[in-house]
């Protein structure tokens, strides 16, 4: 291998591979825009994509350059860290069952472009304004972080300046995004996604040739970190950020809040042809996240193992404060190790890793701004179709520049990225959650218990946060829910609710009516037997 205090910059031939992927982006984005006629299109794909395409997108926004660069970096270096962060994948597929029971079907079923209209036909508007805002606010600041992640990468690989590393991310992709809209989202996701994984699998295969096998390369890993799954502590006061119970219990609530609840998310399920395809979009994700997860620990064990055996790589990291900036070793190896051409694609890989997060995200918070805000408030029935979409295209670029500005103020908020911007939305993941469930497994619930119940449950995860810090962040998704919940429901129950709620409140006669002739408790029950397959791969890896 190369010598690892040799850090070359991108040849013209890398340029070139990075030049002609960023050309076919816009070019792709040009042709899909000459077929858009009104939001609808814009925002939701006109409701004509497949959901293997859809669920292709929705993972390739997961698999973001905060899990490329901070799951390594835990899994490798993060106090407290390694292969437990395979037990918060546990969660996933039990998540995807209760939003295909309690959610989908009622959400799609009201043709929404923003999921937060929902709480108005439920609630009231304030209730709708309020989620919608406390959306743009947590995801426009996640956004920031991302770029800031993937532009000190570009800037260590390429030598630009800051600036320019965020400009060339930033402005290609609200470009792209700007023309195509969601579904130039979906499609360059798709491609993005394929990319990204070809990338990791042939580092993997490197990092594994070099340490003589698969099973030679974990069991050279640190014993503290070997361990998949921890039953030795519950997150409450004992140190144990990641222990099992947190993990699972917490994982649960935030992945239903953020794939249930969130219109980054929610947003590319409506996109689906049909509430079949809706459900088989989550089905997709509930099966196909934990490969890729374990595929990027498994990069992270590699690295922590090179970084063992090669006493000078850590020196090479970029520092932050006084410490290196484990976030940037997987870049760094790559820089150090691949051959001209291939760095290139290593960073159009990581372009794409990038892109697949902003495109979706900034695309969703024009989508809000505009249904929530903009129609709502205004005279929208004189507009034209040619005139709603020209807005929808400026809010993009409005939410394009604001997250671009701020991830020049986000700095270094954590050892990982990947922890940090699951910390600051398990803040509200909880409360959110438990608006919407109020909304559709209760008729009691009014719009004013809703909200003192989700203020009242993020004040109790800030109090955490700030004096009760021994107890574990993922356990506020759960306190938070059902602080919301028992809250919101006790003040409702002094407001009579006098609307026809038939349409609006989840029941098994509803839920038949939405799943039509389908058999779904069979993929119901492949979603269960995956969780215990991923229980035993965990444990199958703490064994070699």
């Amino acid at each position: 291998m190369a010598d690892p205090l040799e850090i070359d910059r991108i040849s013209n031939l890398d340029w070139l591979v990075v030049a002609l992927y960023l050309t076919g982006l816009i070019g792709l984005s040009f042709f899909l825009s000459l077929k858009q006629k009104d939001r609808r299109d814009y925002y939701v794909a006109g409701k004509s994509t497949g959901p293997t395409a859809i669920a292709v997108s929705v993972l390739a926004t997961q698999c973001s350059t905060n899990s490329i660069l901070g799951a390594p970096a835990f899994v490798a270096f993060a106090a407290g860290g390694g292969l437990l962060w395979l037990q918060y994948e546990l969660a996933v597929p039990l998540s995807m069952i209760f939003i295909m029971v309690f959610m989908m079907p009622i959400l799609y079923k009201l043709k929404l472009i923003s999921v937060y209209e929902y709480l108005e036909k439920r609630f009231d508007l304030k209730t709708r304004l309020l989620l919608s805002a406390v959306f743009q606010l947590i995801r426009v600041f996640a956004t920031a972080v991302t770029v800031y992640s993937i532009s000190i990468v570009i800037e260590l690989i390429t030598g630009l300046s800051f600036l320019a590393s965020v400009l060339l991310l930033g402005v290609f992709t609200v470009v792209y995004d700007v023309l195509g809209g969601m579904k130039a989202v979906i499609y360059s996701d798709v491609a993005q996604m394929i990319l990204l994984v070809a990338v990791l699998i042939f580092v993997l295969i490197m990092l594994i040739g070099e340490f003589d096998g698969l099973v030679q390369m974990i069991s050279s890993l640190p014993s503290e970190r070997q361990t998949t799954i921890d039953f030795g502590g519950h997150g409450l006061g004992d140190g144990k950020d990641f222990a099992f119970w947190p993990m699972l219990l917490g994982g649960f609530f935030l992945y239903v809040s953020y794939y249930g609840c969130d219109q980054s998310q929610v947003q590319r399920e409506l996109c689906a042809k049909n509430q079949d395809d809706s459900q088989r979009v989550l089905l997709i994700n509930g099966l196909l996240r934990f490969p890729i997860v374990l595929l990027y620990c498994l990069v992270g064990v590699g690295i922590a193992v090179y970084a063992d055996s090669t006493p000078s790589f850590l020196p090479s990291l970029p520092t932050s404060g006084d410490e290196p900036n484990y976030n940037l070793a997987v870049p760094v190896f790559l820089i150090q190790q691949l051959p001209v051409g291939i760095v290139g694609l290593t960073l159009v890989a990581l372009f794409a890793a990038a892109m697949s997060s902003l495109d979706s995200v900034i695309n969703s918070l024009s989508a809000t701004s505009m249904e929530d805000f903009l129609r709502r408030f205004s005279r929208s029935e004189e507009w034209s179709d040619k005139r709603e979409l020209l807005y929808s295209r400026l809010l993009t670029v409005f939410w394009g520049v604001v997250a671009l500005s701020m991830s020049f103020f986000v700095g270094d908020i954590a050892s990982t990225v990947l922890v940090a911007i699951n910390k600051v939305g398990s803040l509200i993941n909880g409360p959110i959650l438990g608006v919407f469930c109020l909304g559709l497994l209760t008729k009691r619930a009014a719009g004013n218990g809703a909200c003192i119940g989700l203020i009242l449950g993020f004040l109790l995860n800030l109090v955490l946060w700030l004096f009760v810090p021994t107890v574990s962040w993922l356990w506020w998704n759960v306190f938070g829910f059902f602080v919301t919940v028992v809250f919101g429901y006790l003040v409702s129950l002094s407001t009579r609710t006098w609307i026809d709620l038939s349409e609006l409140v989840w029941s098994k006669r509803a839920y038949e009516q939405a799943r039509g002739n389908q058999r779904w408790n069979m993929r119901y029950g492949l979603l269960t037997f995956w969780t215990f397959v991923i229980l035993v791969v965990s444990f199958t890896l703490s064994l070699i």
